[in-house]
């Protein structure tokens, strides 16, 4: 009489095989590739499902949540954007949103763009999450426990991967601790006798060195230059912390009447650095802050290709002036 009782139990077993298989074999027809679907932070296995079942990604969403409970993938949902490009199986389907298998997009931000041309691009990405309104520059810098209120020059130009859907604020807050980790290392193996004294001060001249580099072989040099001025009182007289200053007014043509009208950022006018850094300096330029070429030139002026003239007195800074900026402005 056992073979009665084993009858069913065989039965039954065989059953749960056949689901099983089914649910691991099984590959639910896409209606066309690439399809993308989103999980958002929180949601459930359920939820996922759901989501992949709007998207044409699955016929129902039974077999999904079935499979994660009897396997305990349920509680290792993966939030972010997914694309399959062909059929894929439950259990595969199951693997992708639990290993985090998401699609990356990316961002560049150059070096020596301001805030503003972060936000700017970060605005034109479809990829990334603004607030509405967005948020202003104090209440983000807040927001990322930054007290002065001041984002400039804080955030570390890269390209940043990241998955669709994320905000701004996160990824902000990566760029910014990536700049205080660089910042602080590289503070860390500085030379001696600098004229900055705080990492701060160091990343001020770091944006002025990346505004005024046109050649990477000039930038140690150009750090020596503003070393020099600061050791001896001279004011550091650059272009482009005069153009920061003037905010929305600047038309694109700096004109004598500028570098004599008085802002915070007019280092003709005033002595020491800007109050801010005026841009986001790349690693170059930090080390270059850091790390200045020993020169006895106090003065520098473009020479049109890219690269600058330097000169250790005024006179030989005019010949240099008359010879590469005829009929411009004498900038620096």
């Amino acid at each position: 009489m056992a073979w009665l009782v084993l009858l069913p139990l065989a039965a039954a077993a065989a059953v749960a095989a056949a689901v099983a298989l089914y649910l691991v074999t099984w590959r639910p027809a896409l209606p066309s590739v690439p399809v993308e679907f989103t999980i958002t932070e929180g949601r459930g296995l359920r939820a996922a499902a759901n989501e992949m079942v709007r998207a044409g990604v699955l016929d129902h969403a039974l077999p999904l949540v079935l499979l994660g409970r009897i396997t305990g993938a349920h509680t290792r949902i993966r939030a972010g954007h997914y694309e399959l490009q062909a059929s894929a199986s439950v259990r595969e389907l199951l693997q992708k949103i639990t290993s985090g298998d998401v699609t990356l997009s990316g961002i560049t931000f150059v070096e020596g763009w301001t805030l503003r041309q972060w936000r700017a691009a970060i605005a034109a990405s479809p990829d990334i999450r603004r607030e509405e309104p967005p948020a202003a520059e104090a209440e983000l810098a807040r927001a990322l426990g930054i007290d002065s209120g001041s984002l400039e020059g804080r955030l570390f130009p890269d390209t940043y991967l990241f998955t669709r859907g994320s905000t701004e604020r996160a990824l902000l807050a990566r760029a910014l601790r990536a700049m205080d980790e660089h910042l602080a290392r590289e503070w860390t193996t500085r030379g001696a006798g600098l004229q900055v004294r705080t990492p701060r001060e160091a990343l001020v001249l770091a944006s002025i060195i990346e505004k005024e580099t046109g050649s990477p072989a000039d930038r140690r040099r150009i750090s020596g230059v503003f070393h020099n001025r600061l050791r001896i009182g001279m004011r550091l007289q650059t272009d482009p912390t005069v153009i920061y200053g003037m905010g929305d007014t600047f038309d694109g043509d700096l004109r004598r009447r500028d570098l004599l009208q008085d802002t915070p950022f007019n280092t003709y006018t005033r002595a020491g650095l800007p109050p801010t850094p005026i841009a986001m300096p790349g690693l170059a330029s930090l080390r270059a802050a850091l790390h200045p070429e020993p020169t006895r030139a106090l003065y520098f002026v473009a020479r049109g290709d890219g690269t600058s003239e330097f000169s250790e007195t005024l006179a030989d800074h005019n010949k240099a002036v008359r010879k590469y900026q005829l009929g411009r402005s004498a900038g620096r």
